[in-house]
């Protein structure tokens, strides 16, 4: 095993806070007076934005920190935030990140005392914690054999039914194979959820209506845990329809004291993987609360437990909850429960594992005001398929004096987003004294998120948290299958939002026009001439293929855009070719703020991103509106015989081979990226002409796998 040390290098001032959080947000029980010594030096079994999070506490507490790595890493932010780096292998997870020999090493090689193993990987490994305890280093996190117990799925649900805490119906014990799982399903009635027994973060989940969908739910989950979590063991039980998704946060100390923390709100997820969380819930009333903080708490104590962890519940509309699993772990949404409490959870996590007592007791819990976190990942917003690439451009939101935005971040601008690791950009999250004040600074905060480089989710986020069913805060897990049927197709421009993106592109139009016509002369002032205009009659279209006549005045420092006999005034303070539009709208004598980003130049206009979606604007002069008559449309190739990679990745499987004759529906492979399976399904029935990619390749998204004869294809 090579390995790499060195000390931190100097990080430029922005990046150095990428991922930061005002101190305000964190002050009530985050102080270190009246607390012993901890540890000197802790090693951080992880990557990416919760290594970040872990090292900045630590600095916080006056600890060293020691990164691993794996080949891919070599340049992220976590490995230059510590104080040292080791390097633990390749790029595979499997010989890296969950290589625990080669951790084990690290850890030898540097003296650190303890170790934080962040989310994932194997922070609910029992193995490594027993490892860990044979070299006498101390894992920050629960003792092995509440671990175990508590983060194996299907021992927890036994333990759980011991406390009296109330379960889902489903099958107690190992699902022997497919068969047996078939079985159970049968037995428990559909639908059913299929489900790794270790692990979490929605993989090696399936939800299951019928028999061969629960075959194929078998195969898939049980391939997804053992890449996931080296397990393949999985469980069966009855999928609760319509129910929201709810945990609770606890925390205990290693001297019999554990409280719960209030709720978390995580029903929003796409293939059960959480991506807009809020805390409180505006569905949990206070005996609701108390009655599942209590079993939460009832349920760790049962197992000794210590340390941070989470039972997560399903919650039916009358309030009746659910014990779905316990996270033996902190959670990737930690931190609106710390800016509703004033606590920061990975500081408690290392003073309960140097033995601490926990300074504050369940009375000392309070709900101050309203939290949300939007997961930014890389993906397809309208399939949830990841995207990869270089972050050419990165610039998170500002961070006001009141730390009401928070960027839970591990990248900088020229970070690359790999095949081999979760697509998470950043943990964006806000804090309001209101539901309603957190959900505007979540809408400006997306609105002034840049990424470029990379497909992104920011649409859907923005779209989700300005939803009217969202902002009513009537939800479930169902809630973007429901609103989103068929996918995620961009922000639908209603009359207001359209209006303020045709005034926005005759601005931005007139701007650069008026760039292009001006020099400086001998004195160093910027001239115009004979080229000086202050009037543009223009065709713009905001890519619907529909152009609407407009016309731009130029009044002093501000522009008026009318069209359809409509007249806005627009103000703004614009670096032409900046990212952001901060611009004010005066339409019908009402002031209006909206904020555009200028993404890229067309060749007849230019991208821009307005409520999180992407348009492109095409603008023509009356003399281009002209002659377009004339311009012929380029053909478009004909896909309908192809089946294209969704994705960049890795193929799996492939189920057909030449002259194969398939039905509609059947599977034809399956790509893996980032540790996600995607069964890639016949669109319609065919004859397999050809199969251009075998088991084990390495695809390109879009790339053509499998192709169909063009005359046996049914349309």
């Amino acid at each position: 095993m090579s390995s790499f040390f060195r000390l931190s290098a100097a990080i430029p001032a922005r990046q150095a806070l990428a991922g930061s959080v005002h101190s305000k947000s964190l002050i009530r029980f985050s102080s270190t007076t009246g607390y012993g010594k901890t540890f000197d030096k802790i090693l951080i079994a992880n990557r990416g934005e919760i290594a970040c999070r872990v090292i900045r506490t630590a600095k916080k507490m006056g600890i060293k920190t020691v990164a691993i790595y794996s080949d891919a890493d070599i340049n992220s932010l976590h490995v230059r935030l510590a104080d040292e780096a080791i390097n633990v292998g390749p790029p595979a997870t499997s010989k890296s990140y969950l290589n625990i020999p080669n951790i084990i090493g690290a850890i030898k090689q540097t003296g650190a005392q303890a170790v934080h193993p962040g989310y994932g990987f194997l922070s609910e490994n029992s193995q490594f914690v027993h490892a860990l305890d044979e070299i006498g280093a101390v894992f920050i996190g629960p003792n092995e054999r509440a671990m175990a117990a508590m983060g194996d799925k299907i021992q927890s649900k036994i333990i759980a039914k011991e406390a009296k805490v109330t379960t889902i119906p489903g099958f107690n014990g190992v699902v022997e194979n497919v068969d047996h799982a078939v079985k159970i399903a049968n037995e428990i009635g559909y639908p059913v959820m299929i489900k790794a027994s270790a692990g979490g973060g929605g993989k090696g989940m399936r939800i299951a209506w019928n028999d061969k969908e629960a075959r194929e739910a078998f195969k898939i989950s049980s391939s997804e845990a053992l890449s996931s979590f080296g397990d393949s063991r999985l469980l069966v039980e009855k999928f609760i329809e319509d129910p929201r998704h709810i945990e609770i946060q606890l925390i205990g100390d290693q001297h019999g004291n554990t409280i719960y923390l209030p709720e978390r709100e995580c029903s929003i997820q796409r293939r059960n993987q959480k991506v807009i969380e809020e805390a409180p819930s505006v569905h949990i009333d206070i005996a609701t609360r108390k009655a599942m903080g209590e079993q939460a708490v009832a349920l760790a104590k049962n197992v000794g437990y210590y340390s941070a962890g989470t039972c997560e519940f399903l919650v039916d509309p009358k309030r009746n909850f659910y014990f779905l699993e316990m996270n033996t772990r902190l959670q990737v949404e930690h931190p609106i429960t710390e800016y509703i409490t004033g606590l920061d959870l990975v500081e408690q996590m290392i003073r309960v594992a140097a033995k601490q007592k926990l300074g504050f007791t369940q009375s000392d819990i309070k709900i101050n005001g309203w939290a949300f976190e939007s997961r930014v990942y890389a993906e397809d917003p309208e399939k949830y398929l990841p995207s990869i690439g270089r972050l050419n451009r990165y610039i998170e939101p500002a961070i006001p004096a009141s730390g009401s935005v928070r960027c839970d971040s591990g990248i900088v601008e020229g970070s690359e987003i790999s095949i081999y690791y979760d697509p998470l950009i950043c943990k964006l999250c806000t804090h309001g004294p209101t539901r309603e004040a957190a959900m505007k600074e979540m809408q400006h905060a997306l609105d002034t998120y840049v990424i470029k480089g990379v497909t992104h989710n920011i649409p859907l986020l923005r779209d989700v948290i300005s939803h009217p069913r969202f902002q009513s805060g009537k939800i479930s897990t169902g809630f973007l299958a429901e609103e989103y049927p068929t996918g995620f197709k961009g922000h639908k421009l209603t009359p207001q939002s359209h209006r303020e993106l045709l005034s926005v592109a005759g601005y931005i139009f007139a701007r650069r026009d008026l760039r292009n016509r001006s020099w400086i002369d001998g004195g160093g002032s910027v001239s115009q001439g004979a080229n000086k205009k202050s009037e543009w009659d223009l065709h713009i279209s905001t890519g619907n293929g529909h152009y609407e006549n407009v016309t731009v005045v130029k009044q002093g420092d501000t522009f008026v855009i009318t069209a359809k006999g409509e007249s806005v005034t627009v103000s703004a303070n614009w670096a032409l070719e900046s990212p952001l539009i901060n611009a004010k709208l005066v339409h019908d004598g009402a002031d209006s703020s909206v904020v555009v980003q200028y993404l890229e130049s067309l060749p007849l206009g230019f991208r821009l991103q307005h409520y999180g979606s992407k348009f492109d604007i095409q603008v023509r002069t009356k003399t281009q509106q002209d002659l377009s008559i004339h311009m012929k449309e380029r053909e478009k190739l004909d896909l309908t015989r192809m089946i294209l990679s969704p994705m960049p990745g890795s193929v799996v499987s492939i189920s057909v081979k030449v002259d194969d004759v398939v039905s509609e529906g059947s599977e034809l492979a399956v790509v893996e990226a980032m540790k996600m399976q995607n069964v890639i399904r016949a669109p319609r029935a065919g004859k397999i002409k050809k199969v251009n990619v075998q088991a084990g390749a390495s695809v390109a998204g879009d790339e053509i796998m499998i192709e169909f004869y063009e005359d046996q294809v049914k349309k």
